[in-house]
């Protein structure tokens, strides 16, 4: 192999390139514990180093991006652009990310070329279920010998007699059984040589973007019961009565808070600072036939921890859930309503509230920043940006992601504990389909102080359509009824 062929020319913008790797990349992490990673490219030779992008890993969070070339003049693979980043959070709430986006994409001497790869893997595992989600994951403008290839999920292309080309190659698995636990893996573009071709031995591999993400969720501590002392009562004679053997003492009905208690716990400050407000990018919002949105535009993973243990919130268990994504990604209004409650608060840090017209309430809380309309009082529709994910507040120095609340207007009367599991309203929204708020499982505090679940739904309606004005004899006459989904550009009624 020529020294031009075993060099390696990049220029990434944190500098964190290794040429000449030593062992085979790229590498995962053990799926035992939380964390990501990330890589752009790299170039696998037989019986030498691989060269390649160096690996992000999470935790900590790391990021990096530019070009890349393999060998300086790039016959083999070359890359215009490209970004990564790999993002980690472990706990009782556990979550992970990586992601690679690369542009101008040529292998083989222009033989197989993108438009542009973006892959990514996401894991969320929490106290009440666990996702390993790489399923936002594309290739475009694919095009392999000469033809273009639309580009699914776990797609084979046969390259003449010389090698094989995997597109978007995806796995996830999880674990419901406690610790509950995800993970997930995507490649985007892998070429094998099962010959010698364009000046690479048999044997040699390929790789543009390479993502793995897993979530491990960590125990809840248990919550040990409060301790009131009783004053014993008096029997026959002034003396200590005993309970009658064989009966149990019956707890104590656990305290709800008053109907005026504080929206939220921690000290609030309302108002957004003008140099915390963005312009808004334009949008366009998947709506579901009940005018609801995901809240956010953009990738994000997220598991089922309502309820999770919570030190610094009241009753001291998770009020909603957390949808990790990339630091700026758009946050949605997720139903038409007014805005209110806009400002800083100690846990929430930037948040706000937004109330639909039928009284529902939902929580924002940990942006970064916030866009024009998030304005207390302000009237929003479903899809418009209200701000942009981050890590303020108790979240400071964290991954970044959304907090995020539904309080449905029947538990409104209980204050900040009015609330329901948002995540199956989120695995709904996000395929632009309902669920009735009325089905939602909510938590109360227990005699020990620990979240007890309601009994959930054994079957939650999704969607109806009346087909019952529509006649079965005249052609596509339920095809028009059962028609799909309405969508509606950001900003227009």
């Amino acid at each position: 192999m020529t020294s031009a062929r075993a060099s390696l020319v990049v220029a990434l913008a944190l500098g964190i390139v290794v040429a000449g790797v030593a062992g085979a990349a790229p590498a995962d992490l053990a799926a035992t514990t939380t964390g990501s990673t990330a890589l752009v490219a790299s170039v696998t030779l037989p019986g030498v180093p691989a060269s390649a992008t160096g690996q992000l890993e999470a935790p900590p969070t790391a990021s990096a991006g530019g070009p890349f070339s393999y060998p300086e003049d790039g016959s083999a693979l070359r890359i215009g652009a490209s970004t990564a980043s790999a993002t980690a959070q472990a706990g009782t709430s556990s979550s992970a990310e990586g992601t690679v986006r690369a542009l101008a994409v040529s292998l083989l001497g222009g033989e197989i070329s993108a438009e542009s790869v973006s892959i990514r893997a996401g894991a969320a595992a929490g106290a009440a279920g666990a996702t390993g989600d790489p399923a936002t994951s594309a290739v475009t403008g694919l095009v392999v010998l000469g033809a273009p290839v639309a580009a699914t999920p776990n797609l084979q292309v046969p390259l003449a007699d010389w090698g094989t080309l995997e597109v978007l190659g995806e796995t996830s698995s999880t674990t419901s059984a406690p610790p509950r636990a995800a993970t997930s893996a995507v490649t985007g573009l892998r070429v094998r040589l099962i010959a010698e071709h364009g000046g690479l031995p048999a044997g040699s591999e390929l790789v543009v973007g390479h993502a793995t993400a897993n979530a491990v969720a960590v125990p809840t501590p248990a919550t040990p019961a409060p301790t009131t002392p009783a004053t014993p009562a008096t029997g026959i004679g002034g003396g200590p009565r005993t309970a009658a053997p064989g009966r149990p003492t019956t707890p104590a009905t656990p305290a709800r808070p008053a109907p005026s208690a504080p929206k939220e716990p921690g000290r609030s400050i309302p108002g957004a600072p003008p140099e915390l407000v963005r312009p808004a990018p334009e949008v366009t919002a998947r709506l579901s036939q009940g005018g609801y949105v995901f809240p956010l535009f953009g990738p994000a993973a997220f598991g089922d921890t309502f309820g999770a243990f919570r030190a610094d919130v009241a009753g001291k268990w998770h009020h909603g859930e957390d949808l990790v994504a990339p630091a700026g990604t758009p946050i949605l209004a997720v139903a038409d309503g007014t805005l209110f409650s806009v400002g800083w608060n100690d846990i929430g840090g930037w948040r706000l509230w937004l109330r639909d017209t039928a009284g529902n309430e939902f929580y924002y809380a940990h942006l970064s920043a916030y866009s024009p309309l998030a304005v207390a009082g302000k009237t929003v529709k479903a899809g418009d940006v209200l701000g942009f994910v981050g890590s303020s507040g108790d979240a400071d120095g964290g991954v970044a992601h959304l907090h995020f609340e539904i309080h449905p207007v029947d538990l409104i009367h209980l204050g900040y504990d009015g609330v329901v599991a948002p995540y199956p309203f989120l695995v709904a929204w996000r395929r632009a389909d309902d669920v009735s708020f009325a089905s939602g499982r909510r938590y109360l505090p227990s005699t020990t102080g620990a979240p007890v679940a309601l009994a959930r739904a054994g079957a939650v309606l999704l969607q109806a359509t009346d087909i019952s004005t529509s006649s079965g004899l005249v052609p596509g006459a339920l095809k028009r009824a059962l028609a799909g989904r309405e969508a509606r550009p950001n900003g227009t009624p």
